[in-house]
């Protein structure tokens, strides 16, 4: 029997106790019997603020709709966007609470962004002299296993903020810790942890409801795809948004499905079958266009490698496709999304054959590893 971090607040309210409270969260904050973290904070606590990250408190919109302050309908309660002009709580936001407590739950990928409105919101807390109170929440690919390349400080954006690789194998609670420790944000920091769980779970093992945390993360499953093809986006192929099978296919109208399928699976790669189809995307990339597609079957969760059998997968649709191509850079800087996406540039400017980019994968992994059992909470 899992508990999840707000399941056990009833042991927390004295770090509540007089205090004006504000939390970020969004639909995946509830408890073990679907009542929202909003409702229990409003309860049980002074709840002044809410905070949006990307999506929206009520989880209303798409991927990268940007949000300003708006009230909550349903508390009246100010809603300040962290996904605007302000992806940090600004100074005057946090002039108006006493502690921030965050409950929402990472797909445990480095690509998504609520990770970072974490850690900006634990640089805010240390400028402000504010606690923070996570509720932790289980890894969905397990926080057990860890594989890609650690992200270069570099290509830091709000999809890769620190040197971490893709799957990083912590909760977000554990991750927190990291964050404050080891990159030395220091912020008053505390996890209210899980009781039951163990980190060799992923999301089906805990019998926990899944709450989509985001529009195209639709199950459980999807967050393995996630890990493999989320580097899509950062290129002219549709990573199966506007479907019903968003990032578990991924296609295009030029692509060479079958034989892409053919050539993948040489490579014998675990716990993955390959299949071509067709899909026309209601919304995003190629909208209502048919698009010859590549759909990814994880059978075995176990031993599957989603990081290199993403890395793969666009090593052979680059090698053999010249209309494929990189979404334009859309920064100052001029740097393409992708590279955001991959941590480096390596990968797209073709740097090195994919033989020594997997053999960087797994050295980088093992260095990870390492380092992330320092900050491991559970068994």
């Amino acid at each position: 029997m899992i508990k999840l971090g707000i399941d056990r607040i009833d042991h927390y309210l004295h770090m509540f106790k007089g205090k004006r409270v504000g939390l970020i969260t969004n639909p995946t904050g509830v408890n073990k019997d679907l009542v929202t973290t909003i409702n229990i904070m409003n309860q049980k606590t002074d709840l002044v603020a809410l905070f949006s990250p990307e999506h929206g408190v009520r989880g209303e919109l798409q991927a990268g709709v940007k949000l300003d302050d708006f009230v909550d309908a349903q508390t009246g309660i100010t809603v300040y966007s962290l996904y605007g002009k302000n992806k940090k709580p600004s100074k005057e936001m946090m002039e108006k609470i006493d502690v921030l407590a965050i409950d929402i739950q990472d797909v445990g990928a480095r690509y998504y962004t609520f990770l970072y409105t974490m850690a900006y919101a634990l640089e805010a807390c240390k400028e402000s002299g504010k606690e923070i109170i996570i509720f932790d929440r289980p890894n969905p690919v397990n926080a057990v296993e860890v594989e890609g390349n650690i992200l270069n400080i570099e290509y830091r954006s709000f999809v890769g903020y620190y040197p971490i690789p893709q799957r990083y194998g912590l909760t977000v609670g554990e991750l927190a810790t990291l964050f404050n420790e080891e990159y030395k944000i220091n912020a008053n920091l505390t996890i209210i942890e899980m009781t039951g769980y163990k980190r060799s779970m992923d999301y089906l093992d805990t019998g926990i409801d899944w709450i989509m945390p985001s529009p195209n993360i639709p199950t459980p499953e999807t967050t393995y795809q996630y890990l493999a093809t989320c580097l899509f986006e950062g290129t002219n192929m549709s990573e199966g948004r506007g479907t019903s099978k968003p990032f578990s296919i991924i296609g295009s109208p030029y692509l060479k499905h079958d034989f892409i399928v053919n050539e993948i699976r040489k490579y014998h790669l675990p716990g993955v079958k390959f299949r071509s189809l067709y899909f026309t995307p209601m919304f995003s990339k190629h909208k209502d266009i048919l698009c010859k597609g590549i759909e990814l079957i994880v059978w075995d969760k176990h031993v599957f490698k989603p990081v290199k059998t993403g890395y793969i997968l666009f090593d052979l649709i680059r090698r053999h496709h010249k209309e494929f191509d990189y979404i334009k850079p859309f920064t100052n800087n001029g740097r393409h999304f992708f590279d955001y996406l991959t941590g480096d540039s390596y990968l797209r400017e073709n740097r090195y054959p994919i033989e020594a980019v997997l053999r960087r994968i797994e050295k980088e992994s093992e260095t990870f590893k390492q380092l992330k059992r320092r900050y491991q909470i559970y068994d």
